[in-house]
């Protein structure tokens, strides 16, 4: 039974190491360095978002990019969200505005209210990103088009969270956000994107057509960014874009029920992606746990400690090199000397949202 667990163990970690070893794709990849400069249209969708829309929007105006247009598209809100996308309206003639009423068949659907936004949209290269995002730089636009050459019509960034440094739910947000990255970036340079995140995504209107938009999946909730990126994106079609000054950050949850919230909704579109990426995504999730597990019993019983010591030392030093090139490149390295206790409790934390999603449905997106 010893010599059983001791080999499951190794086997299990075998997988794990294996994933990490893919993902150093990402982490040893090099940044584009191409002019690329199409005309942008840049699509903020909003639900209730005004005080985020004023301390955010001018950050947007002020890129130095030589052509740009900002679409706000007020999804029905009730607060003064059309009030501040009229001032920027006003403000500035690069802004145009969507105004989205409630409608009966599409009562809460932001994918409804993107679709206008990109229907409005003059320019083909579309650069996607939230009301709560702030880029790091006046570069950002830049960054991000730059990626349109040759038969790219898909771009992905990171988005990242605004940090505070004295709380543990935001480092947990912060390196599940780390993670995620790290994934869908390596996936992509494996030549199968699986998804994106709306909140610094980019693609063409030429894509957006090409794919029907979101119908395949406009009945459900979430999905508007990685459910689109599962569909469309391909080996030839796909970039990635991870240089600092095309980076945006978002305003990160400050309670952990609300971030719960946020996850079951993220997570509950994952069963729509293609076989293969659920079959990988599956297998490095489970291996993580069975590692975490193994490891605590074989310990705990004192098996072969020193073999399942050594083993474990192994995967650590393995994985802490691809996750710090990786931090190193997304501006994340605060987070690495917390890496053994944020992955057990992201283990965990995430195997409670996929039950909880088994039973109840997470709700929309506001």
């Amino acid at each position: 039974m010893a010599i059983l667990l001791l080999g499951l163990f190794i086997l299990i970690t075998l997988v794990n190491i294996l994933f990490f070893i893919g993902y150093f794709s990402f982490a040893s990849a090099k940044d584009s360095n191409t002019q690329a400069t199409p005309p942008v249209s840049v699509i903020i969708c909003a639900k209730n978002e005004a005080e985020n829309l004023k301390d955010f929007i001018p950050y947007i105006l002020e890129q130095t990019y030589p052509d740009f247009e900002v679409i706000l598209v007020n999804d029905a809100s009730v607060d003064d969200t059309l009030d501040v996308m009229e001032h920027f309206e006003k403000l500035d003639p690069r802004v145009r505005l969507v105004n989205v009423q409630n409608n009966e068949a599409f009562w809460g659907k932001k994918k409804y209210a993107l679709t206008l936004g990109i229907k409005k949209a003059k320019n083909s290269t579309l650069l996607f990103t939230d009301a709560d995002c702030k880029p790091e730089s006046n570069l950002w636009i830049s960054e991000m088009a730059s990626n349109f050459v040759q038969d790219k019509t898909i771009v992905l960034g990171y988005g990242g969270y605004l940090k505070n440094k004295g709380s543990f739910l935001n480092k947990l947000i912060r390196y599940e956000t780390l993670l995620t990255a790290i994934q869908y970036f390596s996936y992509a340079k494996w030549g199968i994107p699986y998804m994106g995140v709306g909140r610094n995504l980019a693609y063409t209107s030429q894509e957006f057509y090409n794919q029907n938009g979101f119908a395949t999946h406009l009945h459900i909730k979430s999905g508007d960014d990685d459910l689109f990126v599962n569909q469309a994106g391909t080996q030839d079609n796909t970039a990635i874009s991870f240089n600092k000054s095309a980076i945006t950050r978002s305003v990160p949850k400050t309670n952990f029920s609300a971030w719960i919230l946020q996850k079951r909704r993220h997570v509950s579109t994952a069963k729509f992606y293609k076989k293969k990426h659920k079959f990988l995504l599956a297998s490095f999730f489970f291996s993580q746990i069975g590692f975490w597990i193994l490891l605590t019993i074989l310990l705990i019983l004192k098996i072969h400690w020193p073999i399942v010591l050594s083993v474990f030392v192994l995967r650590f030093l393995i994985q802490y090199t691809v996750y710090y090139k990786s931090a190193k490149k997304l501006d994340e390295i605060d987070l690495l000397w917390l890496i053994p206790v944020l992955e057990v409790f992201l283990i965990f934390t995430q195997l409670s949202i996929f039950s909880m999603n088994v039973f109840s449905k997470p709700t929309n997106w506001k």
